[in-house]
């Protein structure tokens, strides 16, 4: 391994499990943390209401008379956010590629995440039998993955090419 990318997995490590612990903390989990998994809920609940499914949103929680879903820590897109903020900020880019990056990543990753509360949201109204391996393991999956694949693309564009630098 070069030492170039010891030095990446090794800043994304530490800027991983700062904030991770910033996250943690309480006075950021009830200040930030929490107003801003109530705005996915909000978020998530006028999804679910604008394709007819009539429910309520009472903070993190969004309940029909058919089902109801509490979105908390894990199931708000933030440790997905996390992943991609470490990444981005470890990787040698420009501050401005940095910004645009954390950006754009954070809308692509909120955006799957609503995709994916309003599916298992219907999943638990209409097949509860499928509810808890898409909870637990379909959409954690995908939702991690997603984050990997946008830094992938991310870094593959904002890569300086060696061989551009050598002529």
């Amino acid at each position: 391994m070069q030492r170039n990318q010891v030095l990446f997995l090794v800043k994304f490590f530490l800027i991983l499990v700062a904030a991770y612990l910033l996250i943690a903390w309480t006075p950021v989990n009830d200040r930030v943390i929490v107003p801003f998994t109530h705005g996915v809920a909000a978020a998530s609940g006028a999804l679910l209401n604008g394709i007819g499914q009539h429910v309520a949103v009472d903070g993190t929680v969004i309940r029909s008379p058919r089902f109801g879903v509490n979105i908390n820590n894990g199931c708000n897109g933030v440790e997905a956010m996390l992943i991609l903020l470490a990444s981005i900020v470890a990787f040698p880019a420009s501050p401005k590629q940095r910004a645009i990056g954390l950006l754009l990543g954070a809308i692509a990753v909120q955006a799957l995440n609503a995709i994916r509360i309003v599916t298992l949201y219907l999943l638990g109204a209409y097949q509860p039998r499928l509810f808890d391996i898409f909870h637990t393991a379909v959409w954690q999956i995908a939702i991690i993955l997603a984050a990997i694949g946008f830094f992938l693309a991310w870094s593959a564009r904002v890569a300086p090419t060696r061989l551009a630098n050598r002529a």
